[in-house]
């Protein structure tokens, strides 16, 4: 089967779905279905069975597993990253900016709670997996480069090593998955600034 690099998908148009089909609606059967038994475990003929489609009638949104994956994965890493470069993660002191970007993915991660719990799972069995897991890799360096830059302006103590305080920022960032569901009784609006006060300001320096 053909793999599709999520860092490539977002650049390829769309193909028109055939009348009573949704595209969208597609992909969110496949990542649910790929959450409940594994990526690896789930086969085009369990995605048409789940769909109640037939394997031509999904290939014709989809050219194959691969793509349904890279463009799931997409959709949670593009997030991501476009969090880093917004204005409030870019301008003003660190510390300002690393809560910013901690709100942020965690907003990214309510809004595409399916995608990025696909991608909390990824593990790098092939090329469209190893290329998610490389973006990954950029983004926590960047945000360990962010906690490293509010310690040397003196706001987030420097007695933790910048990268362990990192993962176990985006750690509890990521146990979300695990309990969040949306339309419970945790409000999404403000998960992100609730995580931001147990966590970040655990870190103040004052």
């Amino acid at each position: 089967m053909t793999t599709v690099d999520p860092s490539m998908s977002a650049s390829v148009p769309a193909r028109r779905g055939r009348p009573g089909y949704d595209r969208d609606g597609l992909l969110a059967v496949a990542v649910q279905l790929f959450n409940e038994q594994g990526y690896d475990a789930t086969s085009v003929a369990d995605l048409a069975r789940r769909l109640g489609l037939t394997k031509s009638a999904l290939y014709h949104h989809f050219a194959s597993k691969e793509e349904l994956l890279a463009v799931a994965l997409e959709s949670a890493l593009g997030g991501l990253e476009a969090v880093l470069d917004q204005p409030g993660a870019r301008e003003g002191a660190a510390s300002d900016r690393l809560r910013f970007v901690l709100i942020g993915a965690t907003d990214v991660l309510v809004a595409q709670l399916p995608a990025v719990t696909l991608l909390l799972r990824v593990r790098g069995n092939s090329a469209v997996e190893q290329a998610a897991l490389e973006r990954r890799r950029v983004f926590d360096h960047r945000v360990t480069a962010l906690v490293a830059e509010a310690q040397a302006e003196g706001d987030v103590r420097d007695d933790v090593d910048a990268a362990v305080a990192a993962r176990l920022l985006f750690g509890m960032i990521n146990s979300v998955v695990e309990w969040y569901r949306p339309g419970g009784s945790v409000d999404g609006d403000r998960l992100g600034n609730d995580i931001v006060r147990i966590a970040l300001d655990g870190l103040r320096t004052a």
